[in-house]
């Protein structure tokens, strides 16, 4: 699985907005592995719509907890691709660490999921099953007879 992201911030008081994509490989498709999910330490924020945060509010102020967290999730195996965007809080030194470690651990988490399915190999399997001899032995003379007296029944009509 490829997993890009980017974190872009305008200059002020704005809030810098992540944007991700993650793409599974095609072998990773065909291993119809379920989607890992993990919650983040991305916070969810108050008035997430808002492109903003003054001074002293939200996630600003000086007593500000983060009560939610986002939700990071690998593709369905059948749509292969998801793209996102979460508004991140605004922070004075403008470093989120915690982008990559949680991208990482998601990426973790799903390899080894597909470590564990692409040890279960593939299987085709077929056979057939015939009649016994001893079946055949037993109802033999019954049919040789039936398929006689069929035969000379149609013959005499001629």
């Amino acid at each position: 699985m490829r997993i890009c992201w980017e974190i872009e911030k305008k200059r002020g008081n704005y809030r810098p907005m992540l944007r991700y994509s993650m793409e599974l490989e095609d072998y990773e498709r065909k291993l119809a592995v379920d989607a890992v999910r993990i919650t983040s330490s991305l916070p969810f924020l108050e008035n997430p719509h808002e492109e903003f945060c003054l001074p002293g509010t939200h996630e600003r102020a000086k007593d500000w907890q983060p009560k939610d967290f986002h939700q990071l999730s690998v593709p369905y195996f059948r749509e292969g691709e998801k793209r996102g965007t979460i508004r991140l809080p605004f922070r004075e030194s403008g470093c989120y660490p915690e982008v990559e470690e949680n991208f990482a651990e998601l990426q973790r988490r799903y390899e080894c999921l597909v470590r564990e399915a692409y040890q279960w190999e593939p299987l085709k399997e077929s056979g057939e099953c015939n009649t016994s001899s001893e079946t055949k032995k037993a109802i033999a003379a019954t049919l040789v007879s039936r398929q006689l007296l069929a035969l000379a029944g149609s013959g005499s009509g001629k």
